[in-house]
């Protein structure tokens, strides 16, 4: 017999599910709180002893594909060799991801929206900044940087990031956007790698 923490657990992850799918589908506004609970199977009652309202549901969906999201984005990372690969083949991953339905919707249209700029920017940091900087500690360490840029290039570059994935996300065409914002990356790329 399940536990309590586990049945909890599990109510959590049910709704979660549900709002993310119903949240990348319909967006924020149009998913109702109905909707959410025929697709979850849960009750209104366990929904309030979850989740304050509809909205710390999204945040909590959206830290869901947040973590999935910065997963890929490593990963992708790390397949490259050298500080300048891993940069790029992240970024590359970064701007495919934000043309994904969930993360577009989500975490780059409704997301600063839904949780306000502050919140939104806190947690895209939370889980972009360390991915960065690490990125650029192995770069101060194999010399191509001076430590004291470590943390200015990733506040730097993770804006210019976020901002490119916003771009892409919310275009017309997004994937001539991704081509655009990925070019201009190579060139900024191209300053922060050593010449011979």
């Amino acid at each position: 017999m399940p536990t309590q923490a586990e049945r909890t657990e599990a109510t959590r992850t049910r709704l979660i599910t549900a709002a993310r799918r119903l949240f990348a589908d319909q967006g924020f506004a149009a998913t109702s709180t109905e909707e959410i609970l025929e697709a979850s199977q849960v009750t209104r009652g366990a929904m309030y002893h979850q989740f304050e309202s509809k909205a710390d549901l999204f945040r909590a969906t959206f830290e869901a594909v947040e973590v999935d999201f910065t997963a890929k984005v490593r990963e992708a990372a790390a397949s490259a060799s050298g500080p300048a690969n891993r940069l790029r083949m992240g970024f590359v991953a970064f701007l495919d991801l934000c043309r994904d339905p969930e993360v577009q919707r989500i975490v780059m249209i409704d997301g600063p929206t839904v949780l306000g700029w502050d919140t939104w920017h806190e947690i895209n940091e939370r889980y972009a900044f360390g991915l960065l900087r690490s990125v650029f500690t192995s770069a101060a360490k194999d010399g191509s940087i001076q430590s004291f840029m470590v943390d200015p290039l990733a506040h730097l570059l993770m804006g210019a990031m976020m901002q490119a994935g916003l771009v892409v996300a919310r275009a017309d065409n997004p994937a001539a956007a991704k081509v655009e914002m990925t070019a201009t990356f190579d060139l900024i790329l191209s300053g922060l790698t050593p010449r011979a």
